[in-house]
């Protein structure tokens, strides 16, 4: 009878570890995969102030420019709540425009990326004259500080 409670005891720990490794493997998975927009969003809200580290894919589906910066939108409506927006820093997008002209950014109309980086919750701040008016939303960015990080997948 001793002999029998040992190999049930034995029998239960090689599943547990059998399971665990599984369980391992698959978070080490799930890690490695591309993030939508809607994921962006959610974990960096789950994260906020944190920002989410990972590798983003969109459909660039709106584009804008202010402040030397350049926008690239997961949505045609960049105040959409769904919307990730990749924020291409000044010195980043003077290099974008000056190897393809000032076409850089409509370069990424229409097409799929894939950019590493971190996405960020971001408050956003209704103004009149310059002035905050106590209302706001928030929107989910992704900096550009080197060319590296984004790259276009297809041409959607």
């Amino acid at each position: 009878m001793r002999m029998k409670g040992c190999i049930v005891v034995l029998a239960l720990a090689l599943a547990l570890a059998a399971l665990s490794g599984c369980a391992t493997q698959g978070a080490s998975r799930t890690a490695n995969q591309d993030i939508s927009p809607v994921q962006a969003i959610q974990r960096s809200a789950d994260a906020a102030p944190r920002g989410v580290a990972g590798v983003f894919v969109m459909e660039v589906r709106g584009t804008g420019e202010d402040r030397g910066s350049a926008y690239l939108n997961s949505e045609a409506d960049y105040r959409d709540q769904r919307c990730l927006t990749i924020e291409i820093q000044p010195a980043v997008y003077a290099q974008l425009r000056q190897a393809q002209g000032e076409a850089a950014l409509s370069f990424y109309a229409g097409k799929r990326i894939r950019v590493r980086g971190e996405a960020v919750r971001t408050r956003i701040d209704f103004t009149v004259g310059g002035r905050p008016t106590g209302k706001y939303y928030y929107q989910t960015h992704v900096a550009v500080t080197d060319r590296s990080q984004i790259t276009v997948i297809d041409e959607g």
